[in-house]
């Protein structure tokens, strides 16, 4: 029998600590071809992902991947992420949390690219804000102090 890894369920934990503390659960992903996220909100390979019960509908945190709904400038969109492309999950608010190593490392290959700045060029300045976004807040500078790095 195989080992079944810690990570989905610490990824759970968090999260429903953070509910519990009424504090908003953020990720920070991965992206490779096996992630469905709007690709105008990644940055080098990443994309920081609010998953409150606010931000989304339908959350599901599975153990191999983690799947909802979230409005993006006032469209629904269905997003799926591998678990093992989390590479945290934090309080926003103080930026509590844990992170773990990254299964591969950052994923950067020409279809990613190509994808994402299509994107981008096609998409105007939204006037309202994203569930994700470049300029979602990021784990503190330093956060050794609050993130827990898991292997």
């Amino acid at each position: 029998m195989s080992e079944i890894s810690t990570k989905p369920y610490l990824i759970r934990a968090i999260y429903q600590w953070c509910s519990d503390q009424g504090l908003t659960p953020y990720i920070a992903v991965t992206v490779d071809r096996h992630t469905m996220v709007p690709r105008q909100f990644v940055q080098d390979g990443q994309i920081v992902l609010n998953i409150s019960a606010d931000a989304t509908q339908s959350l599901v945190i599975g153990n191999e991947l983690i799947a909802f709904q979230a409005r993006f400038g006032g469209v629904a969109q269905n997003i799926s992420v591998p678990v093992d492309n989390v590479s945290a999950i934090y309080a926003r608010e103080n930026g509590h949390g844990m992170a773990f190593e990254a299964a591969g490392g950052v994923s950067h290959d020409a279809e990613l690219e190509a994808e994402t700045e299509a994107s981008v060029s096609g998409i105007p300045p939204q006037a309202d804000r994203p569930t994700a976004s470049p300029d979602s807040p990021e784990p503190p500078k330093g956060g050794r102090n609050h993130l827990k790095l898991v292997k």
